[in-house]
Formats: C-alpha cells, sequence, structure tokens
C-alpha cells in the first residue's frame, strides 16, 4: 500500500498556511501564501485553497490518491458536522458549502471548523494542554478568539456558537468593538484593540516608535516586540492595558469553568508571550477564587503557528475513530 499524506490549512483573510503530514504524523512539507481573499467572492476564496492544495501536492512529490483527508480552520461560526460557513467576518462566506467543492476536487474527505477551535485542538493533541481533559484557550491576534474543551470533548455549543470570549464585555461604556458592543475583551486585549489605544495617544502628541506601524490598521507582532525591548512607553502601556484586561477575562474564566488548564496562543503571544504570561500571572490572581486557581494551570501554546494544523490533524484522526 503507497504511503498516505494528510493536509491541513489554517486559512486567513490575508494568508493561508498548509503543511503535509505523513502517516508518522511529522511535516513533511508546509507553505505559506499571502491571499487577497478578504475582498472576493467566494467562490475565489475557494479557488486560492484550492491552489494551495494544488500546490503542497506537487512540492511535496506526492500524488492526488495518496492524500488520506484534507482539513482546515477558518474564521468565523461554522457548522463542523457539514463543513458549512455559516458566517466569516474577514472572508466572503455566509451559508457557504465550502465541503462538496473539495471533496469533488480532490477526491478526499474534507473537514473544516473555527479557527481557533481547532487551533485548541492542536494544543490539546499535541501542544501544551497534551493530556489534560479541560481546556480554555485565548488566541490573541488581530482579534480575539477562544476555544473550550470539556471532559476531552472540543465544545461548540448551540449552532456551533460558543467560546467567542473575546466578546465578552469587561468595561460596558468601553472602546467599540467591531462586534458593535462597547469593552470587550478583543476591543482591550487583541492587536486591534492596542492598535487604537496607540493611535489615541499618537494623537494626543505622545512619540512612540509604534506610530508607524498603526497608521493604516493593525501592527505586526514583531514590530511590537521591537517596541517592548526598546522600554516603548506607549507600547508598553498598551501592552499593560492589554495583560490587564486578559488577566481579568482569565479569572472570569477560572471562576466560571474550572478548566485543568488555559492555554494562550495567536501572533502576539508568538513573539511576546513570556512578557504577556508575566504580567497576565502577577494579576491573575486577584480576579479568581483562591480554592479554583489553585487547580489551575496557565500556559503560553507550544505549537505556535502550528497550533491550526495540528488541530486539522486531529480533526482527521478524530473523523477515523
Amino acid at each position: 500500500m503507497p504511503d498516505s499524506f494528510k493536509i491541513c490549512l489554517d486559512i486567513g483573510g490575508t494568508k493561508i498556511l498548509g503543511a503535509v503530514f505523513d502517516e508518522n504524523d511529522k511535516i513533511v512539507h508546509r507553505l505559506k501564501k499571502k491571499t487577497k481573499a478578504g475582498g472576493d467572492s467566494a467562490a475565489n476564496v475557494e479557488e486560492v485553497i484550492i491552489s494551495v492544495v494544488d500546490e503542497l501536492i506537487k512540492d511535496a512529490d506526492i500524488k492526488k490518491s495518496q492524500i488520506e483527508a484534507i482539513a482546515a480552520g477558518a474564521p468565523g461560526v461554522i457548522d463542523q458536522q457539514n463543513g458549512i460557513i455559516l458566517f466569516s467576518p474577514n472572508l466572503p462566506w455566509r451559508d457557504y458549502d465550502i465541503c462538496s467543492p473539495i471533496k469533488k476536487k480532490f477526491g478526499a474527505p474534507f473537514f473544516i471548523g473555527n479557527d481557533v477551535n481547532v487551533g485548541v485542538l492542536g494544543e490539546y493533541k499535541y501542544g501544551a494542554a497534551k493530556g489534560y481533559h479541560n481546556v480554555a484557550g485565548f488566541f490573541v491576534g488581530t482579534g480575539m478568539g477562544g476555544g473550550l474543551i470539556l471532559n476531552d470533548t472540543l465544545f461548540t455549543g448551540n449552532k456551533f456558537k460558543a467560546a467567542e470570549y473575546g466578546h465578552m464585555i469587561l468595561v460596558p461604556d468601553g472602546p467599540k468593538c467591531g462586534c458593535g458592543q462597547r469593552g470587550c475583551l478583543e476591543a482591550l486585549s487583541s492587536k486591534q484593540g492596542m492598535s487604537d489605544y496607540i493611535r489615541t495617544q499618537v494623537a494626543r502628541g505622545r512619540e512612540t516608535m509604534m506610530a508607524e506601524y498603526v497608521v493604516d490598521g493593525v501592527f505586526k507582532s514583531k514590530a511590537l516586540k521591537k517596541a517592548l525591548e526598546a522600554k516603548d512607553e506607549v507600547a508598553v502601556e498598551a501592552v499593560n492595558r492589554a495583560c490587564h484586561y486578559l488577566a481579568i477575562a482569565t479569572g472570569n474564566m477560572i471562576n466560571t469553568i474550572s478548566p485543568d488548564i488555559i492555554v494562550y496562543g495567536g501572533g502576539v503571544m508568538e513573539a511576546c508571550g513570556d512578557t504577556f504570561m508575566k504580567k497576565i500571572l502577577a494579576e491573575v490572581d486577584l480576579y479568581s477564587m483562591p480554592s479554583i486557581r489553585s487547580t489551575v494551570e496557565l500556559k503560553k501554546a507550544a505549537l505556535g503557528d502550528d497550533s491550526l494544523l495540528y488541530g486539522g490533524l486531529a480533526m482527521i484522526k478524530d473523523a477515523g475513530k
């Protein structure tokens, strides 16, 4: 029998990260491709995904017939059972069946789930949360994603809408969030929230090396890391503020769920995680019951950019049981 391979994808509004896994769960080839998917039609996004899979197959020098399955994580509310993207904030998908055309094109099963759910699943199966049974994940990126595993099962809630705790409201009259509410964790602690804070300080005449990075949107995580290393005052304030509200949100999660472990992932944590973890750990005890806090571990995600890829691998393996 010829070797079989699994292809896993991290689909975003501006890039797709893909990897080919062999039978021993090792990545044998990977690809990161910038896209302009966000402004195009759903069909065009589908074409980009197909082109990435085609390129992975070609570059890894394998045959289409050797593909055991394909899996992906993407932003939005996703019917994981049927492969339907109900809504995606950064991609042009509404009630969109992404599963059927991919299966038809490659002749292999296709699985898709919410990106942070899939990322937390990856950390649970292969990363920082391996061996634990109840896991909560905060993924700090342009937005703020959440994922939840309860009693060894990914919890997606009613209509697959669970774990959006990036939108727990911490300051009722706080900054406006992209979701329409005010004072969400995302509006305070994500790259978007920190960028908004930095822009406000620049408008007040304060100098910061972050100014050029937030003119047209959100900063890159590497820029924030450089600013923190240089002890840039505005950058430090933005991070202190972000970590303060992450600590409050973490305390709420500890008191509500009593998980075994809380994992922090995403691009910001990949670049500046040690700084963030130190600040979160310094405050979280103020916002959680001591008797519950004592049994909860807090860790930075271990897989970095590969969290979603390994989560896709986990989806494929779970489907095969």
